[in-house]
């Protein structure tokens, strides 16, 4: 696709994100799976219906444009859920493997707020403001769930993991 436009390059963010969103969903409950904390295997399910909802909004959008929803390779966060894929093939203690999802996790929460912050900023300049309404409450969302990995790993994850052995 030729960027020309902002218009242009509004849609292929769009089509980056709704590609890692995709891609997220498919990884969450390999992550869910993976954790031994009952809490985050919960904060991981929650998520993941979250995420479907995220992937629906980007689709209305793009059905307002009168866009196929198909999204473009996304690269990088395909990197990141394959580092945190490694990650969980390490032979850790349940703690440290815990908070190596969480850390993961947290990863795939930047890169979402980064890409959101950027659509809604591009929705707005081009007149979209509905569209900026719905990648804004995405964004709120996403930067919900990062808090909310933070205050677990500080209530009592990171803590164990660091007295693992």
């Amino acid at each position: 696709m030729k960027l020309n436009s902002l218009h242009d390059l509004y849609l292929n963010e769009l089509r980056d994100l709704y590609n890692a969103e995709q891609r997220i969903i498919k990884a969450l409950p390999k992550m869910s799976e993976a954790a031994s904390s009952p809490e985050l295997r919960q904060a991981f399910e929650n998520h993941l219906q979250q995420t479907r909802v995220h992937a629906q909004r980007i689709e209305r959008i793009f059905e307002k444009l009168g866009e196929p929803a198909k999204g473009q390779k996304c690269k990088g966060i395909e990197g990141i859920i394959d580092e945190g894929e490694d990650l969980m093939d390490e032979d850790a203690p349940p703690a440290v493997a815990d908070a190596a999802l969480i850390s993961s996790a947290q990863r795939v929460e930047h890169y979402e707020m980064a890409g959101y912050g950027t659509a809604c900023n591009f929705a707005r300049r081009l007149g979209f403001e509905d569209h900026a309404q719905l990648l804004h409450q995405t964004l709120e969302e996403e930067r919900d769930t990062d808090q909310k990995l933070t205050t677990l790993a500080d209530s009592y994850i990171n803590e164990e993991a660091k007295s693992a052995r």
